[in-house]
């Protein structure tokens, strides 16, 4: 049995925290998401040029084992070709939907011939720090989502964007549990931005090192999440 600990906080008249203990029962994982019909496509071409079929519907909701979530700053890949991206997590637990950031950590070799496969591969990074959600969203739009990857001796800035180029998490949520639905323990990955192409050219690419953040400017906090890949190796 896998539990999650998480640094609550919460606006109430000011700011005051708490520690959630949530043990995990479903994880969902929304792809496509962006409001951009563009950008969709964007991150379509970009997913295509490795050899990933387009999908057959935006967006679309895979299930993935609730058991790949973690909070290790080091997972495990099989291989040299897993990557992640940082995308905002909304989760359920005591009644309330919360806020943290993870990464959808994915084998994109695997993903070239099965998407659903690619993220089941894969351990699910995310934060050790929530924020509710009640909290955020009506400004949810104004959050800033970024990641960065450590690449030749340096942290580089590899997404960045605002959510409001990602539909309403809520939207997203409610595409999958309609209302009052999801059960205690119920997590889902809501999207994110295209990467930042390198001097090489290389978009999408394996860093050992990876950083996740959403910014909330206004209350001046971040949620964070630092993590090591550390690629196992494959024989026959």
């Amino acid at each position: 049995m896998t539990h999650l600990y998480f640094a609550a906080a919460c606006v109430e008249g000011g700011s005051t925290s708490r520690l959630l203990c949530v043990e995990p029962t479903q994880l969902v994982i929304a792809g496509w998401t962006g409001r951009n019909s563009a950008a969709i496509e964007h991150h379509i071409h970009e997913l295509e040029a490795l050899g990933v079929p387009r999908p057959s519907t935006v967006p679309l909701y895979y299930r993935v084992s609730h058991q790949q979530l973690t909070q290790s700053d080091a997972v495990e890949s099989l291989g040299a070709e897993s990557s992640g991206e940082a995308e905002p997590v909304l989760f359920f637990t005591q009644g309330e939907w919360w806020l943290t950031v993870g990464s959808d950590h994915t084998d994109r070799q695997v993903e070239t011939y099965s998407v659903a496969v690619s993220k089941q591969m894969c351990a699910k990074p995310v934060a050790n720090v929530a924020w509710r959600w009640t909290d955020v969203v009506a400004r949810q739009d104004e959050l800033h989502l970024r990641s960065r990857i450590w690449e030749n001796g340096a942290w580089v800035l590899y997404q960045q964007g605002q959510l409001s180029g990602i539909r309403p998490l809520e939207s997203l949520r409610d595409g999958y549990w309609a209302s009052g639905q999801a059960q205690e323990g119920a997590f889902m990955f809501c999207g994110t931005f295209a990467a930042i192409a390198n001097a090489a050219g290389l978009a999408i690419r394996p860093a050992e090192r990876m950083q996740l953040e959403i910014e909330d400017t206004l209350l001046q906090r971040r949620l964070v999440h630092t993590y090591a890949t550390q690629s196992l190796p494959i024989v026959s």
